[in-house]
């Protein structure tokens, strides 16, 4: 963070400092919230949780170095107290994104999130210092958190909004407000929560609303391929740029194709130049994320040839995203086990497919959550198409939502032992490691509350000859 004295915090946040011999004293660390992450010259702000108040905390991480604890109550060491930790959280977040020089671009969107956000941070920070949200922490706490991690140096602060109904944006936006707004697609993901598609358009399309106009700056970054991101030009005063593989986009891919690894190729086209295009990531799903992050950096003064090297270059930033382990013994696991909706659980899929050419594939799924009256035609239609793109194995793990799985794929043509539903993590686990062979791609995918990163780590974890099934 940049550095503030303690009353000037207290005067951000109309708090009152209680313990504080010296209120001229400055924070010079971070802001944190985990007593594991403070350092001396931290801020810890004491959230009281479910299971947790970190009150409790606050003479540990004071003797840790912490100048001082944003709290709700005296807590015995020096603080800043508040009524509202949470309130005041956001209101430090907005003073210091005020006070800094940094071109703001938040994005949000029901699918991709945080793999787009991972592309742009690694595009953008190829030109400037870069400052971007860790994993998907995307919220109320996470997102002023991650903008007051900037400094006087940071150019570019690249921030993931989250929401889970009408207005969470539109608050986000207000804390940290962007110069540059980007939405990806609206789709299923959370659909029980919101009631619908067109509300999911309505909450994601808080962004563009919060733009500047044109004539300051704005720049809204809409997916050129769906309808209802693109209909969102009408709700924004900023300057609209399409990305897309529609031949009206600003930002286009041409010749897509997938490597024999699965890895896209493409021709990107912008306003100002054309550059080629192949991906370290696997999947074609990433065209469209690529696409949106070239629409950015774009829009932010980099060239086609830029933008493509950068792009060529770019990894995986966060965890359980695509992860792709190659074992000793030749067997391939993709870790995708985040979180899952039907749109990302589609492009999964694809991707295991061209992956595994001339190779046996396995398909390990559960739950999608938050999907409301449709969970049981989406998982069903997830199970059909496993059997469509002919996925070697289909194994369902967990509850009824698994099952609607196994019974999509075995209404589609899938009898035998195509597809098999399983108990839980362990039993996906014991089934495999009897199961695989060498050279067979594993694909595990799950909402988050599944809890199928277990198997994919255990399974990448081993690879000895006594975990390979012989056959």
């Amino acid at each position: 963070m940049i550095a503030l004295s303690l009353a000037e915090i207290a005067a951000v946040v109309g708090g009152q400092t209680h313990d504080i011999p010296d209120t001229s004293v400055q924070v010079t660390g971070p802001v944190v919230r985990d007593s594991r992450e403070v350092v001396p010259g931290t801020l810890f702000v004491a959230f009281v949780g479910e299971r947790v108040d970190g009150h409790d905390f606050a003479a540990q991480v004071v003797e840790a170095g912490a100048v001082a604890v944003l709290a709700s109550r005296p807590v015995g060491v020096p603080a800043i107290v508040v009524d509202d930790v949470q309130e005041a959280l956001g209101a430090l977040a907005r003073h210091v994104v005020e006070r800094l020089g940094a071109t703001l671009v938040a994005l949000t969107g029901s699918a991709g999130k945080t793999s787009t956000k991972d592309l742009i941070a690694q595009v953008l920070g190829g030109k400037a210092p870069t400052v971007f949200t860790p994993g998907s922490l995307n919220n109320e706490i996470g997102l002023p958190l991650t903008a007051l991690s900037a400094t006087e140096e940071t150019k570019f602060l690249v921030l993931e909004m989250g929401a889970r109904g009408i207005g969470h944006i539109r608050y986000l936006a207000g804390l940290t407000p962007p110069k540059v707004g980007l939405v990806l697609n609206v789709g299923s993901a959370h659909i029980g929560e919101f009631g619908g598609r067109e509300q999911i358009a309505q909450a994601k399309g808080e962004l563009v609303e919060s733009l500047p106009s044109a004539a300051d700056g704005g720049a809204a970054i809409l997916n050129a391929d769906d309808p209802l991101v693109r209909a969102m030009a009408s709700r924004t005063k900023a300057k609209v740029v399409l990305f897309g593989e529609s031949a009206e986009a600003d930002v286009r891919a041409e010749n897509v194709r997938l490597t024999d690894s699965g890895q896209p190729s493409f021709r990107l086209h912008t306003p100002s130049g054309a550059s080629d295009v192949t991906m370290r990531l696997y999947g074609e799903h990433h065209v469209s994320n690529a696409l949106a992050a070239a629409a950015v950096a774009h829009e932010l003064g980099m060239s086609a040839t830029e933008i493509a090297t950068a792009l060529s270059g770019a990894g995986t930033l966060s965890r359980w995203r695509m992860e792709v382990t190659e074992r000793p013994d030749g067997v391939t696991i993709v870790n995708d086990a985040y979180n899952a909706n039907p749109e990302s659980v589609r492009a999964a899929l694809r991707a295991l497919v061209a992956m595994g050419k001339g190779r046996r594939t396995w398909a390990v799924l559960g739950k999608m959550a938050e999907l409301g009256d449709e969970a049981l035609a989406e998982h069903d239609a997830v199970g059909r198409l496993a059997v469509r793109l002919n996925v070697s194995k289909l194994v369902a793990v967990g509850g009824i939502e698994a099952s609607w799985l196994q019974l999509g794929a075995y209404n589609e043509g899938s009898w035998g032992e195509e597809s098999v539903h399983v108990s839980d993590a362990q039993a996906a686990i014991d089934l495999l490691r009897k199961q695989l062979r060498p050279g067979d791609v594993v694909l595990v995918k799950a909402s988050r509350s599944v809890g199928l990163e277990r198997v994919a780590q255990t399974l990448a974890e081993a690879g000895t000859e006594g975990e390979v099934s012989a056959r």
